[in-house]
């Protein structure tokens, strides 16, 4: 089964929280505080995996979530580092933003083609233990600041195959021999219709260099707008350089080879324009069943569109050889395969650990509802049922412009302050 677009949702790992805790030891009547830092969650890392051409393993397992940093313990024990969580992908793979379709990495880029490695989503923080709280005024810190909590994010996974140059045409045309004949390759060939199910790939060694070679499942007529298979083998040919169009050149089934190749470049028009306008070679395949009219006329549209053309009979390996040494001469002048560039940035969307500084004071019934997102982390640390740690909070809620924003909207003694749940009353 061949699978090329998936969805899937990946996690960070959380940051582990720090320890509140103190040293305890005979003949140490102060040993104040030792809890130590919690540790860094896991990541999460898209690695280009060489053996694999298809997203099948994506099929049954749609959800990936790093391990969490462990949390801090007594005397200064750091929590564990989490593991990271790698997902191995084929090269060509794509990378974008599931809710807005925007490129995030294409995992054939130059930064991947070094490391093999893309770090889309980092582990949260680990937070600090109590060790970093204590001051000459507060020496006895029951309090320790929580993990930060690992980033999640929907992705779409969008394959599109690393070629250099791709074979279209009708079915049977003969585009999976063509492939067979010249490169290790073995696709299916038999004689019906669609006999090439998935897109095929092949190394072809020409005196110009190798090169990688595609065979495509057979486009018909409306597969721009869905019609037969081909349609959704498309993006295959997105990034190849050169496109060679193998067309049933005997007519065997009643066709007119050169408005079959009209057809296929129609098609490739409305899918994609800059698709269409790559350099073209025609290969005129079942030349030993042709008559001299469709030879004529291949001929003619060839010079009128000023298109190379190779007449072959691929089956018996006449004119492959020719094919093979065209496309590597003209692949040597032609610009590199296609990258997609990155238009969503990760690090300014999910990696960037400021909070935002708005604070929103709403009265309900006589009880003041807060929301600061900057002050929820403070939340998830204090201890409320401790003297220090309560104190702490209030210095917080002052130098946050909390208690200022309460008292703006006109808030007294006694009236109930709401912040994420936590209730409390207010006094000057």
């Amino acid at each position: 089964m061949f699978i090329d677009k998936v969805k899937i949702y990946i996690k960070a790992g959380n940051g582990g929280n720090g320890c509140v805790s103190f040293r305890r030891e005979k003949y140490v009547s102060h040993g104040g505080p030792d809890g130590g830092d919690g540790g860094k969650g896991g990541d999460v890392i898209f690695v280009a995996d060489e053996g694999k051409n298809t997203l099948l393993d994506f099929k049954y397992r749609r959800k990936f979530v790093a391990p969490n940093g462990g949390d801090g313990m007594a005397k200064k024990f750091h929590g564990a580092t989490a593991e990271n969580i790698e997902i191995p992908v084929p090269p060509g793979t794509i990378i974008k933003d599931a809710a807005s379709g925007r490129v995030i990495k294409d995992m054939s880029d130059a930064d991947v083609a070094e490391t093999g490695r893309f770090t889309i989503l980092k582990g949260g923080k680990g937070g600090f233990g109590n060790t970093h709280f204590a001051n000459p005024v507060r020496q006895a810190p029951n309090f320790a600041k929580a993990g930060i909590k690992g980033k999640e994010l929907e992705v779409e996974l969008e394959l599109k195959m690393l070629a250099d140059a791709g074979l279209v045409g009708m079915p049977s045309a003969g585009k999976s021999t063509i492939v067979s004949m010249v490169s290790a390759a073995k696709p299916k060939i038999a004689e019906y219709h669609f006999t090439t199910l998935s897109p095929v790939l092949g190394v072809v060694d020409a005196k110009a260099g190798s090169y990688v070679l595609a065979d495509i499942p057979g486009l018909i007529e409306g597969a721009s707008d869905g019609e037969g298979l081909g349609h959704q083998f498309l993006r295959h040919v997105e990034r190849c350089r050169l496109l060679v169009n193998v067309v049933d050149a005997s007519g065997y089934e009643g066709r007119d080879p050169v408005e079959d190749i009209k057809v296929i470049n129609e098609e490739l028009e409305k899918y994609s324009p800059e698709l269409a306008s790559r350099p073209r070679i025609i290969a005129a395949n079942k030349i030993d069943m042709m008559p001299e009219e469709n030879k004529a006329a291949l001929e003619k549209f060839a010079n009128e569109t000023n298109t190379p053309i190779i007449f072959m009979c691929a089956g018996i390996g006449e004119g492959t050889d020719e094919l093979k040494e065209l496309i590597g001469k003209m692949l040597v002048d032609l610009p590199p395969l296609k990258i997609y560039e990155a238009d969503y940035t990760i690090a300014d969307e999910l990696l960037n650990e400021e909070v935002s500084e708005e604070i929103t004071v709403r009265n309900e019934n006589g009880v003041y509802f807060v929301e600061a997102p900057r002050i929820i982390k403070v939340i998830e640390s204090i201890n409320f049922n401790d003297y220090e740690s309560s104190t702490y909070f209030q210095k917080v809620l002052r130098n946050s412009g909390i208690i200022e924003a309460l008292e703006a909207k006109g808030i007294k003694d006694g009236d109930t302050v709401n912040i994420y749940d936590v209730e409390f009353d207010y006094y000057k």
